[in-house]
């Protein structure tokens, strides 16, 4: 059998109460230890790119997210060891020994990869950050310090998140697609990226920025209002335009609500790019 159709049987047992963290034997543990293994080697992803930049480019492995899910319903939560320190969870944190044959570097005191995480080659996590199960950080890419990635989140290659940036995660439902960072995206210090939302390769994405789907992206180059949706080759930043809420006693001058503007890359921004990776070398 495959690994997915594995995951699979798992699943309908454990929907169907056949199964949970009591009666899991030690055949399903090595089925679930062996599902974590594939995703820490980048062999199955939460999503894929199978098409174009933007969200029609990529599906949903669902089978994943169940498997993810597998691993919280079927193991027992017990105490374990981590600098001298007892925590308690389902799983032990993720064995880091591989990535150092890779040229992927996570500073100490504070970084904490969990199973089920996968970092490819010439990486940077600065601590203290954290990396999520089910999330794919792709070669190149710089994780900076206090930074999350959220569970299933999909990180392209040679992304920078700045300082202190929450890249959320979206493990129910399994349909859902997680939060997608394309290749060669750079999001400023203290951006937040959540519920699922997808950003195209190359934006650069302005300090303290939200990106949600709740948030419209006034999209001056197509001249369009996107939801969920930031191009790809965009610069991106927050603007306040006027709430529907209008005047109001308490808004002695009229409500307003955030916005993402993005524009069109200008060359001197990447020039300003490429020197700063120029500088990073």
């Amino acid at each position: 059998m495959s690994i997915q159709s594995e995951i699979d049987d798992l699943w309908q047992r454990y929907q169907d109460d056949d199964i949970d963290a009591a009666t899991a034997g030690s055949e399903t543990l090595a089925t679930l230890d062996a599902f974590l293994v594939s995703l820490e080697q980048g062999e199955v992803r939460a999503a894929e790119q199978v098409g174009d930049s933007g969200p029609d480019g990529w599906v949903v492995n669902e089978w994943v997210k169940r498997g993810i899910l597998l691993n919280f319903g079927l193991r027992e939560t017990i105490g374990r060891d981590y600098g001298g320190t007892t925590y308690y969870d389902v799983l032990p944190l993720r064995d880091t020994a591989d990535l150092g044959t890779r040229g992927t570097r996570n500073t100490p005191d504070g970084t904490t990869i969990r199973r089920g995480a996968f970092l490819g080659s010439d990486c940077i996590m600065m601590s203290p950050s954290f990396v999520n199960i089910g999330a794919y950080v792709g070669d190149g890419t710089l994780v900076d310090s206090c930074d999350t990635v959220g569970s299933c989140a999909q990180l392209g290659q040679n992304v920078k998140l700045g300082a202190n940036t929450l890249i959320g995660g979206v493990l129910e439902p399994v349909e859902d697609a997680p939060v997608i960072i394309e290749d060669g995206v750079s999001l400023g210090a203290g951006c937040r990226v959540t519920s699922g939302f997808h950003v195209g390769e190359n934006t650069i994405v302005g300090e303290n920025t939200l990106l949600s789907p709740r948030i419209p992206v006034y999209d001056l180059v197509a001249e369009e209002v996107l939801y969920g949706h930031l191009p790809s080759n965009r610069r991106a930043f927050t603007r306040y335009v006027e709430s529907s809420i209008g005047d109001h006693e308490i808004f002695a001058g009229g409500a307003y609500k955030p916005a993402v503007v993005a524009l069109d890359i200008e060359e001197d921004t990447l020039d300003k790019t490429r020197r700063e990776e120029a500088l990073r070398e």
